[in-house]
C-alpha cells in the first residue's frame, strides 16, 4: 500500500505544464516580433524574448522547442493579412480579393525582409516557417484553383495553375528589384489582369 500512495503523492506534487492563455500568447508573439525588428533573427535570443515577454525560458522551450518554431508561430499568429474564408464564387474574384487583402496590410512587410536572409542560413527556421505560414496559404491557393476547375473556368491540367504561387510571389518580389518601386495595389491588380488571369484561362 505504501508504494502506490507514495507514487500518487509524487505525481500530485509534480508541476503540470500549463498552456498559455490566448492573451498571454499574443503578448509573447508581439515581444518576438519587436525583437526581430530590433535585433534581426540571428541576434535575437531566447533569453531576450524571455526578458521582453516576462516569461521563463523554460516555458518558451516547453511550448516551442526553440527559436525557429517560436518565430514561425509568432509570424503566423501576427501575420498582417489572412486568406481564411476567401471564396467569392469566381476565380477572378478570389484573386482580386487576395490582392486586396495583401495590399491592405503592407505595414508589416518589413518583417519579410528581416527574416528572408536568415532562411538561407537556417534550415530549421525555413522548415518551421514553411509549415506554420507558407503551407496554409498554399492550401488556400490550391482550393481557389480546384474551385475554378470545378466551375469550368480553367482546365484541370493548366500548367499556369500549378505555378500560381510562383507568379504571385514573383510579382511582389520582382518590382522592387526591376523598377525600384513597391508592388502596390495598382501594380498587382494590373499584373493580375494582364498576366496571371490571361495565362490561367488560355492554358
Amino acid at each position: 500500500m505504501g508504494a502506490p500512495q507514495t507514487a500518487a503523492r509524487t505525481a500530485e506534487a509534480a508541476p503540470r505544464a500549463r498552456r498559455l492563455t490566448p492573451e498571454r500568447e499574443g503578448e509573447l508573439y508581439d515581444a518576438v516580433l519587436d525583437g526581430l525588428r530590433e535585433y534581426g533573427y540571428d541576434a535575437l535570443t531566447m533569453n531576450a524574448v524571455a526578458a521582453r515577454s516576462h516569461c521563463s525560458k523554460a516555458t518558451l522551450y516547453r511550448q516551442w522547442q526553440g527559436k525557429p518554431r517560436l518565430v514561425a508561430a509568432a509570424l503566423r499568429h501576427c501575420k498582417p493579412f489572412d486568406l481564411d474564408g476567401l471564396d467569392t464564387g469566381s476565380l477572378a474574384g478570389d484573386l482580386h480579393e487576395l490582392v486586396r487583402r495583401f495590399t491592405g496590410a503592407r505595414k508589416d512587410v518589413e518583417l519579410a525582409r528581416i527574416i528572408s536572409p536568415a532562411l538561407h542560413r537556417n534550415p530549421d527556421l525555413a522548415e518551421a516557417l514553411h509549415q506554420a505560414v507558407v503551407e496554409p496559404e498554399l492550401a488556400t491557393l490550391r482550393e481557389i484553383v480546384e474551385r475554378a476547375v470545378a466551375r469550368g473556368e480553367i482546365p484541370a491540367d493548366s500548367p499556369t495553375a500549378a505555378r500560381l504561387p510562383h507568379l504571385l510571389i514573383g510579382a511582389v518580389l520582382a518590382r522592387p528589384i526591376v523598377e525600384r518601386r513597391e508592388a502596390d495595389a495598382d501594380y498587382l491588380e494590373h499584373f493580375l489582369e494582364t498576366v496571371i488571369l490571361r495565362a490561367l484561362v488560355s492554358t
